[in-house]
């Protein structure tokens, strides 16, 4: 499992590619430029990492745009000290991403059992170690570690959970798509008790948010 300076160019022309197309996280950028995608995507697959598509992996599932990623990572806005619960580790890319952040404490979860043995394994030979990697019903977020001050959804949503947003730090963002064909990307931040401030961010295509279904 080899980083070459192939690999190291061709995430350079990414990030150009990511800046060009909207994305200003100088953080965000640093982290797709440190996370080699290559090894989260079927051997088969490899010369195209570096492409900004998503690609098939396991169990019908695929690893996420690069653009994609780095603009849900931008919406979280996340700070040093933050703990974040991702639903949906899929290939672990955006994991990986989000780990690249200073201090940031990741929560994963994944309800398909063959990615989430195969995401564990890769997992450990890349020596990544989130605070935990669940399997389970993302809809039911992770109740005995919330709060968090950030929650990301990685797979479309017909509706927000509500266990989610309940699950919210105050000041605390949940980046959601939502929709049952193509998803509108949607941010909540919870500003109360019972009081979040929604934003949409235009149209998006992930595949769907499943629930209890192994």
């Amino acid at each position: 499992m080899t980083d070459t300076t192939k690999h190291q160019g061709q995430r350079r022309q990414l990030i150009k590619l990511l800046e060009e197309k909207g994305i200003e996280d100088k953080r965000v950028l640093t982290a797709v430029g440190d996370v080699p995608r290559h090894l989260f995507m079927d051997k088969g697959l490899e010369a195209y990492a570096y492409v900004d598509k998503a690609y098939p992996i396991a169990a019908k599932q695929t690893i996420s745009q690069p653009y994609t990623v780095a603009f849900q990572t931008q919406l979280m806005e996340l700070k040093k000290g933050d703990s974040v619960l991702e639903i949906g580790t899929g290939s672990g890319y955006q994991t990986a991403v989000l780990m690249t952040f200073d201090g940031i404490k990741v929560y994963t979860i994944e309800r398909q059992q063959e990615l989430f043995k195969k995401t564990a394994l890769l997992f450990k030979k890349l020596r990544l170690t989130p605070k935990k990697v669940i399997f389970g019903d993302g809809y039911k977020g992770l109740p005995e570690k919330a709060p968090f001050y950030a929650i990301i959804v990685t797979a479309g949503a017909p509706q927000v959970p509500k266990p989610l947003l309940e699950q919210l730090a105050i000041g605390g963002k949940l980046v959601i798509p939502v929709g049952s064909k193509d998803q509108i990307m949607t941010r909540y931040v919870r500003t109360g008790e019972k009081a979040f401030d929604k934003k949409t961010f235009g149209s998006f295509k992930f595949v769907p948010l499943l629930k209890d279904r192994n």
